[in-house]
């Protein structure tokens, strides 16, 4: 099949490839045009615009963006909705709020324009071993790129969750989760390193990874971690996030549903964000005054 694809990002780049030895036919763009050596080497045939990528494609087109959530993709999706015509499908790959797809998907069918919300996971490691798609969306469109879908995942690697924003809530739901598993494994890996023991990370991660009830893909790249950097050495400690867990946390609460785990994981990205914790100190003030304890000064 032929797609267009915008953003040759760490995901979208690796997602072109994967489709070139499917044998489909690409076209991309890129905003950053020196990724372009890149793709060209593998058969992608790369657009200067928007206005050329669509030009480029054959009606019915069917245009993937991998773009930045929040601003990056209402501008581009508003930017395409002007290019694509009746009869063309705009699939949204990337992070975005399952809020924004609900309403995305009613304005493009003002214009006959189909449209997927496909939460994708998977990561650099998506070109190996292939991408898990989450699809939202009509079942028409989802039929009509099925030949994408199936090139794009492994072997039950991708489903359709149902209507607009389904996909990309089902992923807000999975990196939420993935927030608690990765919080889950660092607080255990930090206990056995401060243990009295001698103990080698590496090992008990590859031991771990076979046949334990907490092997999981997510072990293994701890096991790849520490088999490169065994003290992490160089690595700070400071954890951004994608909002995705921020997201899950506001949408648990929405719901009435109890989240403890994914919350707390959360919040501790946030805490290791901060030079100096002030609530600390206000704790350790506290202790002082009711207590007389003493407080360690810097």
């Amino acid at each position: 099949m032929q797609i267009g694809m915008v953003g040759l990002g760490k995901m979208g780049l690796n997602m072109a490839r994967r489709l070139r030895l499917g044998d489909h036919e690409v076209v991309a763009y890129n905003r950053d045009q020196d990724v372009y050596k890149d793709a060209e080497s593998v058969g992608v045939t790369t657009s200067k615009s928007l206005e050329e990528l669509v030009g480029a494609l054959t009606s019915p087109r069917i245009v993937w963006m991998m773009v930045p959530s929040g601003a990056a993709t209402s501008q581009v999706s508003d930017d395409l909705t002007k290019l694509l015509e009746a009869g063309d499908i705009l699939i949204d790959g990337g992070n975005s709020n399952y809020k924004d797809s609900i309403a995305r998907g009613p304005k493009l069918g003002e214009k006959g324009i189909g449209f997927l919300d496909i939460g994708t996971s998977g990561g650099i490691w998506g070109l190996q071993i292939g991408y898990c798609m989450m699809v939202g969306g009509e079942q028409k469109h989802v039929d009509h790129v099925t030949p994408i879908l199936n090139t794009l995942a492994p072997p039950d690697g991708w489903a359709r969750m149902g209507a607009c924003g389904s996909g990309h809530f089902v992923k807000m739901i999975h990196n939420g989760i993935e927030y608690g598993m990765m919080a889950a494994y660092a607080e255990g890996f930090e206990i056995l390193k401060a243990s009295k023991f001698d103990l080698d990370l590496t090992q008990i991660a590859t031991v771990w990874n076979h046949g334990s009830v907490i092997r999981s893909w997510l072990l293994e790249l701890a096991q790849n971690a520490f088999e490169k950097n065994p003290q992490l050495d160089g690595i700070s400690d400071y954890v951004p996030d994608s909002g995705e867990g921020r997201w899950t946390v506001a949408t648990a609460i929405e719901l009435d549903v109890p989240a403890p785990v994914i919350t707390l994981s959360l919040l501790e990205r946030l805490r290791s964000r901060q030079d100096v914790s002030f609530s600390a100190k206000v704790l350790a003030a506290l202790r002082n005054e009711f207590g007389g304890h003493a407080v360690k000064k810097t």
